[in-house]
């Protein structure tokens, strides 16, 4: 018995510590698992910060600072180890300069900067105007700063005075728009700095404006009368078995519906007779945009052209019409096969359609005028008057094979845009061709042609 106890003994002291011993390997791992995961998050607590710190020294120092810096360390390092008089004074006065342009950089937040324009949409050659208000926020006195507003590529800057705390500074810009386009007016930013251009800090807001340049535009003729033949012009010479606008009548025939037998002549003549009307349409007009880069000798014609395309859809929408531009679609660079490709600008409204030719330009790899023809008379059927809008560079040639691409009982103008030649009227087969060389020319041939 005593032998059995003593084991029991010895094996119950042996679990005792074998558990203990288990036990205390396993809190110690614990502790440096969570030392480890503390030390990782530190350092990558530290490295943002040393990132951001950096990422700000390197917006606030310009050139003109890191050279000073340079002749600084330089300067005083080893005019201090050799004792080059010289180099000691250099790098002296680039301290003194970098330590006059800190106080400049006080203050950077304290503005509180809103723009407004007067209107987003202007014509090209004018100009709009914008209000700056600049607001003091800060808990003191702002010292004088600038206000840069972008506006397109081309950058307006502000002065601003200083301002005491709660202080408002209004100023009113007149941002030019010379040419077409859409123009990103803003982020405004605020900009501070030393006279020397040492140091700056800048701080920018999130108000951003778009101003739409439409192209210039000249009252033309109404297009109610002319080539179009539907309801509001001229009618049509094709004779329909359902329509609107009564023609004739004519003997029965095999197939005809009976909802369109004339039963009064019916038992006058003894024969079935069934009414003939003459085809109606809706004015659809369709203009077909030259957009490729070969298409015009310089911008010039390319801008006339733009200018033409839109006096005369904005005619036709005013005329109740229903009007389509159509241009030219870009042409992947490395397709296999030749690629017709079109697109269509909104012409819902007058507005709508002059801000899409605001941002409209020229590119290389674009389909050619008679193939964006061809794709515009197949996605709309019922056309009744088509115009064709281009530079000097396509031949006669090319344009009668663009004008037939429409039917032959739709009346089709080619508008050739030249700024170097005279403007005139001729007609060759079925298709008419109109030069102007200035904007007003196509009032007034259009106009000549509408009396004649």
């Amino acid at each position: 018995m005593t032998d059995t106890q003593s084991r029991l003994t010895r094996v119950s002291s042996t679990s005792t510590s074998t558990s203990t011993s288990t036990r205390t390997r396993y809190d110690t791992s614990r502790q440096t698992t969570v030392i480890v995961v503390g030390g990782i998050k530190f350092w990558r607590r530290v490295r943002r910060a040393l990132s951001r710190a950096a990422e700000a020294v390197g917006e606030t120092v310009t050139a003109a600072g890191w050279l000073l810096i340079g002749a600084t360390v330089l300067g005083l390092g080893l005019g201090l180890t050799f004792g080059w008089l010289e180099f000691v004074i250099a790098g002296a006065v680039s301290a003194v300069l970098l330590l006059c342009a800190v106080p400049f950089l006080f203050s950077a937040r304290a503005y509180d900067v809103s723009l407004s324009l007067a209107h987003d949409r202007v014509v090209a050659g004018s100009q709009v105007d914008a209000e700056l208000r600049v607001v003091n926020v800060g808990n003191g006195v702002a010292l004088p700063g600038r206000v840069d507003v972008p506006v397109g590529v081309g950058l307006v800057d502000v002065a601003v005075p200083l301002l005491r705390k709660g202080g408002t500074y209004d100023e009113t810009l007149s941002i030019p728009a010379m040419r077409r386009g859409v123009l990103d007016v803003g982020p405004a930013r605020s900009v501070r700095g030393d006279p020397l251009g040492i140091l700056r800090r800048e701080v920018t807001w999130q108000d951003v404006h778009t101003l739409y340049v439409h192209p210039v535009t000249t009252s033309v003729p109404s297009t109610a009368t002319g080539f179009v033949k539907d309801l509001e012009g001229n009618p049509s010479s094709l004779i329909v078995d359902a329509d609107i606008s009564f023609h004739a009548l004519r003997e029965y025939a095999p197939g005809d519906s009976q909802r369109q037998i004339h039963w009064k002549s019916t038992a006058k003549t003894g024969t079935l007779m069934v009414r003939q009307y003459e085809e109606t349409r809706r004015s659809r007009m369709v203009i077909v945009l030259a957009c490729g880069a070969d298409e015009y000798a310089d911008d010039d014609e390319f801008e006339l052209a733009v200018s033409a395309a839109a006096s005369l859809g904005v005619r036709g929408i005013r005329d109740g019409r229903d009007v389509s531009i159509v241009v030219g679609g870009e042409v992947p660079e490395f397709a296999r096969k030749a690629v017709r490709t079109s697109r269509d600008l909104t012409t819902i409204t007058a507005r709508t359609l002059l801000d899409d030719l605001s941002g409209l330009e020229k590119a290389e790899r674009i389909s050619p005028l008679h193939d964006v023809a061809s794709l515009a008379v197949e996605s709309h059927r019922d056309v009744s008057i088509g115009f064709l809008v281009c530079g000097s560079t396509p031949t006669v040639r090319t344009l009668q094979h663009a004008a037939l691409a429409f039917p032959s009982d739709v009346g089709v103008a080619a508008l050739i845009c030249d700024p170097t030649s005279e403007p005139g009227y001729r007609s060759i087969a079925d298709a008419a061709f109109v030069t102007i060389g200035l904007l007003e020319d196509l009032r007034q041939i259009l106009a000549r042609s509408a009396k004649s």
